[in-house]
């Protein structure tokens, strides 16, 4: 089948290999303008466009996808397929191939539409998620379904563990549904059902040490690798690179910090404990919480989330 694929992110990367492997003709990879990166700001092309040019496919980057509607109607595409493209589709270049443009989203719609599906769902505590091929239409991930395949989110998995899980089974499940192409019936999405994951900020990584431990730990695992989750420590920033609920008794006000046996605690909202694994304190390296032990005496009144007067 002759196809046209727009995507940017790693995530979007098995999915192309799978269609090149299947013997799709890509008559054009549409990815997002190269962008500044690390402290040099030297331009860095997406991992799409890597991977394309590794497949031996051309490779196209306007700007704006509006004003390359001409150009993607020369190349008679019959379908086309999205992955993480990072700009919406006006209703003209929807219209264009023959077979729609589909999307894989990594969500199992209508729950959590929008950018940050895989953060989202494991931040709310979500024990199973999934990927949904999906027919574009002019919405937030409105469009009919075409295909859902469900995956268990292990217990302590982060959204940098899960994404390449996620991403290898959308690849599979859009094989699947380009192969019965002639026999899938769209499903409308009950708009009733629909939840939102909207681009991630900055301050969600804060830690709210009211809220339960479980909470917590699941924030810190979506909110990887950005924002990732912190908190204050003696007036610097310590980030919690991994952490988990614990049945360790603790007294005192959420955000009170005990050290116990070279383990570290925090008493958390309605009675509950998280134990710290990893942190790292700002302008320091990354530590067990044995090694920060070693390095910081831990005082009995010592609370984080909070500035020294």
């Amino acid at each position: 089948m002759d196809l046209i694929f727009l995507g940017t992110p790693e995530f979007a990367v098995p999915t192309l290999e799978r269609l090149v492997r299947d013997g799709h003709h890509i008559r054009a990879v549409y990815t997002q303008p190269d962008r500044p990166k690390g402290r040099g700001q030297e331009l860095a092309a997406s991992p799409v466009k890597r991977a394309a040019l590794d497949l031996g496919l051309e490779v196209r980057q306007p700007p704006k996808i509006r004003a390359a509607a001409d150009e993607l109607v020369s190349l008679h595409p019959e379908l086309a397929i999205v992955v993480g493209y990072g700009q919406i589709l006006p209703q003209a270049i929807i219209d264009i191939p023959p077979h729609g443009i589909w999307n894989v989203h990594a969500s199992l719609l209508p729950r959590y539409r929008g950018a940050a599906p895989i953060q989202r769902a494991i931040a709310a505590g979500e024990a199973v998620t999934g990927v949904t091929i999906m027919k574009i239409d002019a919405g937030l991930d409105t469009g009919d379904m075409l295909l859902k395949r469900e995956l268990a989110i292990e217990p302590e998995e982060t959204a940098v563990e899960l994404s390449p899980r996620l991403a290898e089974l959308g690849a599979d499940a859009l094989s699947e549904a380009i192969s019965r192409i002639g026999d899938l019936v769209p499903e409308k999405q009950d708009d009733a059902l629909a939840t939102y994951a909207p681009v991630l900020k900055k301050e969600e990584g804060s830690v709210e040490w009211a809220l339960t431990a479980v909470e917590i730990a699941d924030r810190a695992r979506g909110f990887q690798p950005w924002p990732g989750c912190y908190t204050r420590f003696r007036d610097r920033t310590l980030q919690i690179l991994r952490c988990r609920p614990s049945d360790e008794p603790l007294v005192g006000a959420p955000g009170s910090l005990v050290g116990r046996r070279k383990r570290m605690f925090v008493a958390c909202g309605h009675a509950t404990t998280l134990e710290l694994l990893e942190v790292q304190l700002d302008g320091r390296r990354r530590a067990s919480a044995a090694d920060f032990l070693n390095g910081q005496r831990i005082g009995e009144n010592e609370r984080l989330g909070v500035f020294a007067s």
